[in-house]
């Protein structure tokens, strides 16, 4: 059994990790600013993001620190959400760092959650870890702060690993129900133009990406979690009407693209973006992804009468 820390661990990716770390009978440390009293076999213990505090004591002998602290991107970017998104990860990395300095025994290894938006709207060619070129803009400069906090933290015993995670699809949350929704009401047509590309990873590769990088004690630095095969917009909405049977998928052009994010309170870049991502370094590294392609993930994520779409297939 080994001891677990996920800060931040409270959201989405938290959830998924929990589940499975404890499914296997580790023992799973929730950080997290808001603990709940809920039924789970995670220890959840308060924690501010920013400062040192009783929370520290508890990753002493611990065999991976896993990072997720970060406010969501999915918002507007007015001056107020630039700087908590900013400082929310920042500032959780920052403290982390300090954390481990002072520690007798530290974590074996430390994650930290890092985005693949860093890289440039790619329409021509793949990015990756070894020639990948980095973007411009906010989203950018979230991520570039992000890493180099993690990066500049004096982590002699520990292993230091930045996962630059695609979009995560999974039938438990995640983007996908926004996605299945659309589809469901014949709005799941292409988005823009629909030629910029959808990098994703499903839940089953994320974790298993993660388990491979702490199984693995020569792997070090940045990660790009993303699947081998990456999708133009269209190629991945025309999947989820095709897992869904769904016969119309109206079109959603750029200026009705505005005009619902500023209704939803987000951004079009979520959307129009082309992040053409490849996991270059876990390929080389020997990884074998479990749902490589959109076709196979996509039924994994939908729900029909109660059932998985791709209930009673062989795998």
């Amino acid at each position: 059994m080994a001891k677990i820390i996920l800060a931040g661990g409270s959201g989405f990716l938290g959830q998924l990790l929990t589940q499975h770390f404890t499914a296997r009978g580790d023992e799973v440390i929730v950080l997290t600013r808001k603990p709940t009293n809920a039924q789970s076999d995670a220890q959840q213990v308060y924690w501010d993001a920013a400062n040192p505090g009783d929370w520290v004591q508890h990753l002493e002998n611990a065999e991976a620190l896993i990072n997720l602290t970060g406010k969501s991107v999915n918002c507007r970017y007015h001056e107020k959400n630039k700087r908590e998104i900013i400082s929310s990860r920042v500032n959780a990395t920052l403290v982390l760092g300090e954390a481990l300095q002072n520690l007798k025994n530290p974590p074996k290894l430390w994650i930290n959650a890092a985005s693949a938006t860093i890289y440039r709207h790619a329409l021509d060619r793949a990015q990756d870890e070894l020639t990948g070129e980095l973007g411009q803009g906010f989203s950018v400069e979230v991520c570039q702060q992000w890493e180099s906090a993690f990066f500049a933290q004096k982590t002699q015993n520990t292993r230091k690993v930045a996962l630059r995670i695609a979009i995560v699809l999974d039938k438990a949350g995640g983007v996908m129900p926004y996605y299945l929704n659309l589809a469901r009401f014949g709005l799941g047509g292409r988005q823009g133009n629909g030629l910029q590309c959808f990098s994703w990873i499903h839940a089953q590769d994320l974790i298993g990406s993660i388990e491979f990088l702490m199984r693995n004690p020569e792997l070090e630095g940045v990660f790009n979690l993303a699947s081998p095969h990456p999708v133009p917009n269209h190629h991945f909405m025309r999947t989820v009407r095709q897992a869904l049977r769904a016969p119309i998928g109206l079109r959603a052009t750029k200026w009705m693209l505005e005009i619902g994010a500023l209704v939803l309170g987000t951004e079009t870049e979520l959307l129009l973006k082309s992040r053409w991502v490849v996991p270059t370094r876990l390929l080389q590294a020997g990884y074998v992804f479990n749902v490589p392609t959109i076709e196979k993930a996509v039924p994994l994520c939908v729900w029909k009468n109660g059932l998985r779409a791709d209930f009673g297939k062989t795998r």
